[in-house]
C-alpha cells in the first residue's frame, strides 16, 4: 500500500470518528436535561469531533492551502468554545434555568451578592484604586478614557492632541 493509500485511510477513519463524536454530541444536547450538562455535551466532544474531522479531511485533501485553512478552522473552533460555554452558562445562571441546589460549588451566587450590596461610592472608590494602578503600571494610560471623567484614555488632556496641534509635521500659519 502508497503512503497515499495509508492517507486516505486514516483521513477516512478519522472523517468517521469525529462525525461519530460530534453525532454522539448532538444526541447529548437533547437528550441531558439541565444547561449545564447539555453546555458541556454542546462543546467538549463536539471540539474534538471536529478536529478529527478536520485532520481526517486534510489526510485526505493532501493540499497545504487546504491544510493551513482547516488549523485556522480548528484554532478558532478551540478559541470560541469556551467563551460560548462561559457565557451561556451566565445566561442561564442569571435568568434562572440552573437548579443551584443540585450545584456543588456555587460561587457565582456569593459573587452576584456581594456585588449588589456595594454602595456607589463603594464601587467609585474600587474603580479609583483600579485607575490609579493603571497608571503606576507604566502603560502610559491615565484614565480609563470613559465618558464624561475629564480623561482621554491615553493620558492624554484637554483637546486630544499632543505637542502644538500640528499632524504629520504640517506647518500652519504663522509656523515656518
Amino acid at each position: 500500500m502508497t503512503a497515499a493509500g495509508i492517507a486516505d485511510v486514516a483521513g477516512m477513519v478519522l472523517l468517521v470518528l469525529g462525525s461519530t463524536l460530534t453525532l454522539v454530541a448532538a444526541i447529548a444536547v437533547l437528550r441531558f436535561r439541565d444547561l449545564f450538562s447539555r453546555m458541556h455535551a454542546a462543546t467538549k466532544p463536539q471540539v474534538l469531533g471536529l478536529t478529527l474531522m478536520m485532520a481526517g479531511l486534510a489526510l485526505t485533501v493532501r493540499n497545504p492551502v487546504v491544510g493551513w485553512t482547516l488549523v485556522l478552522v480548528v484554532a478558532f473552533q478551540l478559541i470560541t468554545a469556551p467563551i460560548s460555554a462561559h457565557m451561556v452558562g451566565r445566561a442561564g445562571y442569571r435568568t434562572g434555568k440552573v437548579d443551584s441546589a443540585a450545584l456543588v460549588v456555587d460561587e457565582l451566587t456569593q459573587d452576584l451578592e456581594a456585588s449588589e450590596n456595594l454602595s456607589d461610592e463603594e464601587v467609585e472608590r474600587r474603580i479609583a484604586v483600579l485607575d490609579r494602578d493603571l497608571a503606576r503600571s507604566g502603560d502610559g494610560r491615565a484614565g480609563d478614557g470613559r465618558a464624561g471623567d475629564g480623561r482621554s484614555g491615553d493620558g492624554r488632556s484637554g483637546d486630544g492632541r499632543a505637542g502644538d496641534g500640528r499632524v504629520d509635521g504640517a506647518t500652519g500659519p504663522g509656523r515656518g
